[in-house]
């Protein structure tokens, strides 16, 4: 089972290393708003699976890596 969610971690820093600095960047904006948009609704309730919060915050820090490794 750890396999599977492996694979598909490589693929997505994959597809993330495929892309411009440009899109990164714009990646990460929607990102920060919909990490922002999970921490509003888990105050209110709304939010039934709150472990998507943390697959946010882990992407957001994907996307940050591969803009360091590229050069701000």
């Amino acid at each position: 089972m750890a396999e599977k969610k492996k694979v598909k971690t490589t693929k997505t820093i994959k597809k993330d290393e495929a892309l411009t600095k440009d899109a990164l960047t714009s990646k990460l904006t929607d990102l920060k708003k919909e990490a922002m948009e999970q921490r509003f609704q888990h105050a209110a309730g709304q939010l039934p699976k709150t472990h998507i919060m943390r697959k946010t915050r882990r992407e957001i820090a994907r996307v940050k890596t591969q803009l360091n490794k590229k050069g701000n």
